[in-house]
């Protein structure tokens, strides 16, 4: 095989992974919901209500701009639309999102299925028998749990109506991009209320 052929192929290679990573997937998370919203009620008009600590300076500003960004298609899914004047919503819309790392330990999970640590045998020490330990190795990944949540509250009363949240988890903390499913999910099945976790899958597009 010439050099020529070589880099044709290489290159054949890279627009098909490419090609492979573009294009739908399926975003999997965990979802509970609470609240009380009426039967008869259709969904309105939203406008975003931000908390004093979500516009406290101009990074927390900018930050609360992108969830709202990520959170209007599925508002839109759920069959909402944006108020022309925010005074004039139907409903106000607060969310918030957070990602937390931690490092798994073996009795994280059922039989450590996903424990890649290396279990010890008991260790000798001077005097007698030590106790049994295990190490971390070094592919012992720390993972990440990426959540959205929101409420829609009643404009002219104040009252909660629909809560929401869902969440994921991962080996990295994920982009902004990944918000957009996540606020999918969270409100996948508005008007319909759940407290129970449970698994709810959307289609997202890199």
């Amino acid at each position: 095989m010439n050099r020529r052929l070589i880099l044709t192929v290489l290159a054949a290679a890279s627009v098909a992974a490419i090609t492979g990573c573009a294009g739908p997937y399926t975003v999997s998370a965990d979802v509970s919901s609470y609240g009380n919203w009426p039967a008869d009620r259709k969904p309105g008009t939203y406008a975003f209500d931000r908390l004093p600590s979500q516009q406290q300076s101009e990074e927390a500003t900018k930050r609360q701009a992108s969830l709202e960004e990520a959170a209007k298609g599925a508002l839109e899914k759920a069959g909402f639309r944006a108020a022309a004047d925010p005074k004039t919503a139907d409903v106000l819309v607060t969310l918030g999102a957070r990602v937390t790392a931690y490092d798994p330990v073996p009795w994280d999970d059922p039989l450590w299925w996903r424990w890649r640590g290396r279990l010890l045998s008991p260790r000798y020490g001077y005097g007698g028998w030590g106790s049994w330990g295990w190490r971390q190795d070094p592919f012992f990944d720390r993972r990440y749990d990426r959540a959205v949540a929101l409420l829609l509250r009643d404009r002219a009363t104040g009252e909660a109506l629909f809560e929401t949240h869902a969440s994921n988890e991962g080996m990295t903390m994920g982009s902004e991009a990944l918000l957009t499913p996540l606020f999918d999910a969270a409100l996948a099945e508005f008007p319909k209320v759940n407290p129970k976790s449970h698994r709810v899958s959307v289609q997202a597009v890199r």
